[in-house]
């Protein structure tokens, strides 16, 4: 049992470690709350600013991807097809992906309704939104940036565990200071601001952890994704894609495929999929097909992956905030921004004291 003596003596020792390493790393847990908080909303804030090639209005059935590759080859001649997404929601439009741009078409009119090259300012706000958050900007060989930003996330856990023992005596909640602040958005966020720190330590240490994960589970790696078909004749003909994508609803059922990545000479297809209760803007299921025979060389469904591997899934969606949907989106965000308030009123209360 501590003494009264010891007590006092620890508290002042942990309130000066949560003050100094709040200093120290007050800055790159600022880039972490003020990018989470956009990137929660990424795929919605990308629509937005691309309506018109974005939505159209649901019909009684689609075109087949026969008839889009048509108007889109009759649109844009010599530019090969490399891949379709064929948005699981209705209201949503084809893209077709040409070696030159992406092309948003109307899946039941044959419309085409725009073309985007990559490079535009909202795509390269958001592509360095999310490169800021996972890697400070920062593309060596070490991973310099992405240590950084996980040892952030490690700062992160621990200043809310600390935060909350120093303020537990008091127990006040009030805002008549910079210091009542801290302490009020501190308790309010403390749960998520936990889960989200240690979702991004575990997606940041991944390759330190999946080993221990996949012992303690019992489970295996996922298995290798096959890139060539098998041998064939050569006069061999190659299924379609219309043909694949039904492979591919067969081989998983109930997972609807919405990415489908036309083979090289000699390659596969490769097809994502996602289940209704996949909510992350990528469907975690995948299904690979042998282009010549209709094969299917491997299919992954979320739902019967490795235990280990479907833990690292669900980590990464509750991350992101998509385990939930909007709601959990909403909640991630607020918490990001709070993240954000956390260090700003931190650093004030300081700043008054040295003063």
């Amino acid at each position: 049992m501590l003494s009264c003596v010891a007590v006092p003596r620890m508290r002042k020792l942990l309130f000066s470690l949560h003050r100094y390493l709040a200093l120290i790393a007050g800055v790159f847990v600022a880039i972490l709350g003020v990018t989470g908080s956009i990137m929660a909303f990424e795929p919605e804030i990308d629509h937005l600013f691309h309506r018109k090639l974005t939505y159209v209005t649901p019909q009684t059935k689609p075109l087949s991807l026969a008839e889009v590759v048509g108007i889109v080859t009759r649109a844009f001649p010599g530019e090969a097809i490399r891949a379709y997404n064929i948005s699981a929601f209705p209201g949503m439009a084809y893209q077709v992906a040409t070696t030159r741009r992406a092309v948003f078409v109307n899946q039941y009119t044959g419309e085409i309704l725009g073309t985007r090259s990559g490079d535009d300012s909202v795509s390269r706000f958001l592509g360095t939104v999310h490169q800021l958050h996972l890697r400070l900007l920062i593309h060596d060989k070490s991973d310099t940036g992405k240590k950084i930003e996980s040892y952030a996330g490690m700062a992160i856990i621990f200043l809310a565990l600390s935060g909350l023992y120093l303020w537990w005596p008091l127990k006040r909640i009030r805002l008549r200071s910079w210091f009542d602040l801290h302490n009020t958005i501190g308790v309010f966020s403390l749960v998520v601001l936990l889960i989200l720190a240690t979702s991004g330590v575990v997606i940041g240490f991944d390759r330190e952890i999946e080993p221990w994960l996949f012992k303690i589970t019992g489970s295996g790696p996922l298995p290798r994704v096959p890139r060539n078909s098998a041998p064939h004749s050569p006069d061999a003909k190659p299924i379609t894609a219309d043909q694949a994508i039904e492979i591919a609803r067969a081989a998983i059922p109930g997972a609807a495929p919405y990415v489908i990545e036309l083979p090289r000479p000699n390659g596969v297809y490769y097809i994502r999929a996602r289940y209704p209760e996949d909510l992350t803007p990528g469907g975690r299921s995948a299904i690979v097909i042998d282009q010549y025979s209709g094969k299917v060389l491997l299919a992954q469904g979320s739902r019967t992956v490795p235990a280990g591997a479907r833990m690292f899934i669900l980590n990464r969606a509750v991350h992101t905030g998509d385990v939930f949907g909007m709601p959990s989106k909403i909640i991630a965000s607020l918490a990001s921004l709070m993240l954000v308030m956390q260090v700003v009123s931190g650093f004030m209360t300081w700043w008054k004291r040295r003063r």
